[in-house]
């Protein structure tokens, strides 16, 4: 038996085992409808236009009131988190308020997470806008009458992008400085003196 005879026999595992090996190297693709959010949290402003006769933006005070605003504002920037499949909960970023509804449907911002109060369904519809729902209530999402024309007030929203603001300078002392790789002297050992002895120094 020769060379060219024993070959096959010892190439077919080889290349079995190379090809598993190859197979197991690369994790398998992410399927989540979460990923459609960009993750489990998303910083948004919730836009309405209120039937195209204004636009309004869901804000957040601070003292709890819940209200339209024309313009996108810090109380307006708002991160929802997926607490369970296809429930959210709304924290105003600004403000640190939930936001929540009493049984009657009336909104308000909360200090403290009640998922009996905090907790919305939401509902992606076909032309980008989502409704949501409050889980406990089933009451649909709604800004306050006054702050829209008509009795109820819209009930979907558009959730926009949104980003931290920059805020005050921290308190406390700020890190070293990076190195300035560019610099002949990158880690600022030389300083001052240039290298030069102490004791050459006048």
């Amino acid at each position: 038996m020769g060379l060219r005879e024993r070959a096959p026999r010892y190439l077919a595992p080889l290349l079995s085992l190379l090809l598993a090996c190859r197979a197991s190297g690369h994790p398998l693709p992410d399927s989540s409808p979460m990923l459609l959010f960009g993750g489990q949290v998303r910083l948004r402003h919730l836009y309405t236009d209120v039937g195209q006769e204004a636009e309004a933006h869901v804000e957040l005070a601070s003292d709890g009131t819940v209200r339209a605003a024309a313009r996108r504002s810090p109380n307006s920037l708002l991160e929802l988190k997926a607490v369970k499949p296809g429930i959210v909960r709304i924290l105003a970023v600004h403000s640190s308020r939930f936001l929540c509804m009493r049984p009657n449907g009336e909104l308000y911002g909360a200090i403290h997470y009640d998922p009996s109060a905090c907790n919305f369904r939401e509902r992606l519809l076909g032309d980008g806008y989502n409704v949501y729902e409050s889980e406990a209530h089933g009451r649909t999402l709604r800004l306050p009458p006054k702050a829209a024309p008509g009795p109820a007030g819209p009930s979907r929203f558009l959730p926009l992008p949104g980003d931290r603001l920059p805020g005050p300078e921290p308190p406390w002392p700020q890190g070293p400085e990076l190195p300035d790789v560019g610099s002949a002297d990158p880690l600022s050992m030389v300083g001052g003196s240039q290298g030069r002895s102490p004791s050459f120094s006048s």
